[in-house]
C-alpha cells in the first residue's frame, strides 16, 4: 500500500503512477509529463496506456474529461521513440469516432482504414458508444481490449427516480440541474442566475450562431450583467476570431462564453465553474459532450439545462442513458429583462435585426431535434418565445401562418414604427437610407397591371370541398411545403446556396 504522502488525494485519479505502469515509459517521457503536473494516472490512462505499448488494438469508452487524450498520446509517443526507423502508418487512432460518424464519414474512414497495412495498432476512443462505433470497431479492429470507464451513479433523492445505484456516465464530480420554465421567462432566469455567479466562470450553450450572435449583443446592455466579460463563439467566426474567443476566454478567472456545439467537445477550458444550456442540444448525444467541459479530472462543477414546460420528457430520457437530473425550482421573484432588451432594439436597428434573424433560427433549428418526440415544434408557443426574445413584432414566418403556431402572450409594441429605427453605426444608417431612397424612386416603374383574377379561385374550390377533403388538401400542401424548406435547409448546410438565397427562397428575406 502507497504511504500518505505518495498516495493521491484526486478521487478522479488511481493511486498507479506512470512510473508504475509496464511496460515501463521511457525516461524522457516521464520526464515531461512530471514536469507538466501528471504524476497519477486516471483510470482511463492506466488501463489503456499498457495496452498500447504493448501493441493492442483498444476500443475504448470512457466520461468526457476522463483523460482519454494522454491515454493514446503517451503510447504514441512511446512507439514513436522505441522504433528506429518507424514504418510508416506504424498505429491509427479514431478520437471522438462517434462524432465522426455522425457527421457522416463512415465512408471516408473505410476508405482510410482499406489502405492501412492490417498489421497496425489501431485505438478508437469515444465518450459515447453508439451503434455505429461498435460496427467500426468490429471492421477496423483486431481482436479489441475493451476499456469501458464509468463513474458512480448518485442516487437522487427524488421519489420519480430509480433507487438502484447504476453507472453513469458524466464525472462523478459534476451535479446537473434542470430549471423548467415558460419561454417569456427564460433570459429574466438566466440573468439572475449569471448575477448571482458573477465570480464563476460560465459556458452558455445555444442552439444558433445567430443566438449566440444576438444574446452577445444584449447580455452585455443588461443593468446586471455591467461587470461582466462576455464572449462569443460559433462555427460560422473566422478561425483567427475563434481561436483569439478562446484564448481570451481561457485567460479569464471569471466571465462568460456564448457559444454553440463547435465548443462542445475536445476542448480542456481550465477552472470552468458551471455549464448552461439555455438551449438543448438537437442531438441528445451532445448533451455529455457539452456538461463535460466541467468536472474534469475529479474537479467539481455544475451544470443547468432550460426546458420548457411541455419538454420536461426530456429529464427521463437523460436518466434512462445514465445521465441523471436533479430539478432545481425557478424562483418566483426574478427581474423582468424583457423591457430592457426591447429598450436595446428600439436604440439600435441592429440589435432588433439581430433579434429577428436569432429567433427564426432557433425555430428552424427546433425542427431539427433528433428527439422530435419530446421537442414538438408545432407545439411551440410563439408568442411566449418572441417575448423571451425581447422581439418588438412577430415576424411574418409561413410556419405561423400555415401552422396555427400559438401567438398567445406576445404583446407587440404599437407606439414604434419598425422602419424608423436606426442604427447606431452612422455608416450603417446612411448606407439604408440610401438603400431606401433607390428603392422608393424605383417603385413607380415596376408597378405593372394586376390580372384579372380568375372566376373560380383557389378559396372558392376550397369553400366547396367538405371539412375533412379541406384538411386532406392543407396537409398535402404543408408536408410539401416542409419537403421543400428541408431540401433547400441541406443545400444551406453542404454550401450550394448561401443564407440570402434560403431566406429568399423562403420567403423571409425581409427579416434578414
Amino acid at each position: 500500500m502507497a504511504s500518505a504522502q505518495g498516495s493521491n488525494p484526486n478521487r478522479a485519479l488511481t493511486d498507479t503512477r506512470f512510473s508504475d505502469l509496464k511496460p515501463p515509459l521511457s525516461q524522457a517521457v516521464l520526464d515531461a509529463l512530471t514536469k507538466s503536473g501528471f504524476d497519477f494516472c486516471t483510470p482511463v490512462q492506466a488501463a489503456t496506456i499498457p495496452l498500447l505499448c504493448s501493441y493492442k488494438d483498444v476500443a475504448v469508452d470512457a466520461a468526457t474529461g476522463s483523460g482519454k487524450t494522454l491515454a493514446f498520446l503517451v503510447p504514441l509517443v512511446e512507439i514513436l521513440r522505441r522504433s528506429s526507423s518507424p514504418k510508416p502508418h506504424q498505429i491509427l487512432i479514431l478520437d471522438e469516432a462517434d462524432r465522426l460518424l455522425d457527421m457522416g464519414f463512415q465512408k471516408q474512414i473505410n476508405a482510410i482504414i482499406s489502405r492501412l497495412p492490417k498489421l497496425r495498432r489501431t485505438g478508437l476512443f469515444s465518450a459515447t458508444q453508439t451503434e455505429a462505433v461498435e460496427e467500426l470497431s468490429k471492421a477496423g479492429l483486431r481482436n479489441p481490449v475493451r476499456v469501458e470507464v464509468q463513474a458512480e451513479m448518485k442516487i437522487l433523492d427524488n421519489p420519480t427516480f430509480s433507487q438502484q445505484q447504476a453507472p453513469s456516465k458524466t464525472p462523478s464530480g459534476l451535479h446537473i440541474e434542470y430549471l423548467e420554465c415558460e419561454a417569456d421567462k427564460k433570459p429574466s432566469q438566466l440573468v439572475q442566475l449569471l448575477a448571482q455567479n458573477m465570480s464563476k466562470k460560465i459556458i452558455i450553450y445555444f442552439m444558433t450562431c445567430a443566438c449566440v450572435d444576438y444574446w452577445g449583443v444584449v447580455l452585455p446592455q443588461i443593468s446586471a450583467l455591467k461587470r461582466l466579460s462576455i464572449i462569443s463563439l460559433h462555427g460560422k467566426m473566422k478561425q483567427t476570431a475563434r481561436e483569439k474567443a478562446l484564448a481570451s476566454f481561457t485567460s479569464l478567472a471569471s466571465g462568460i462564453l456564448l457559444c454553440t456545439d463547435v465548443a462542445a467537445r475536445g476542448l480542456d477550458i481550465p477552472g470552468v465553474d458551471c455549464i448552461v444550456q439555455y438551449d438543448p442540444p438537437q442531438d441528445p448525444n451532445v448533451f455529455i459532450h457539452r456538461v463535460g467541459r466541467t468536472a474534469r479530472l475529479g474537479r467539481q462543477g455544475n451544470a443547468i439545462v432550460f426546458l420548457l414546460p411541455k419538454e420536461e420528457a426530456y429529464v427521463e430520457f437523460l436518466r434512462l442513458r445514465r445521465v441523471p437530473l436533479e430539478e432545481r425550482k425557478s424562483p418566483d421573484d426574478v427581474c423582468d429583462i424583457v423591457p430592457q432588451i426591447r429598450s436595446a432594439a428600439k436604440k439600435d436597428r441592429d440589435v432588433m435585426e439581430k433579434g429577428l434573424r436569432a429567433f427564426v433560427s432557433y425555430i428552424r433549428a427546433y425542427k431539427e431535434h433528433h428527439c422530435s418526440y419530446i421537442f414538438r415544434w408545432k407545439e411551440l408557443e410563439i408568442g411566449k418565445l418572441g417575448m423571451g426574445y425581447g422581439l418588438l413584432q412577430l415576424p411574418a414566418m409561413p410556419d405561423l401562418k400555415h401552422h396555427n403556431l400559438s401567438t398567445e402572450g406576445f404583446t407587440p409594441l404599437e407606439d414604434i414604427s419598425i422602419d424608423e429605427i436606426k442604427y447606431k453605426d452612422k455608416s450603417r444608417e446612411k448606407q439604408r437610407k440610401k438603400n431606401l431612397q433607390a428603392k422608393k424612386a424605383a417603385e413607380p416603374q415596376q408597378k405593372v397591371q394586376k390580372p384579372k383574377a380568375a372566376s373560380t379561385t383557389t378559396a372558392t374550390l376550397m369553400r366547396k370541398k367538405t371539412a375533412r377533403q379541406r384538411r386532406a388538401v392543407q396537409s398535402v400542401e404543408d408536408d410539401d411545403e416542409m419537403a421543400q424548406e428541408y431540401r433547400l435547409l441541406k443545400k444551406l448546410k453542404r454550401g450550394t446556396i448561401n443564407e440570402s438565397e434560403y431566406a429568399k427562397l423562403t420567403g423571409t428575406e425581409d427579416l434578414l
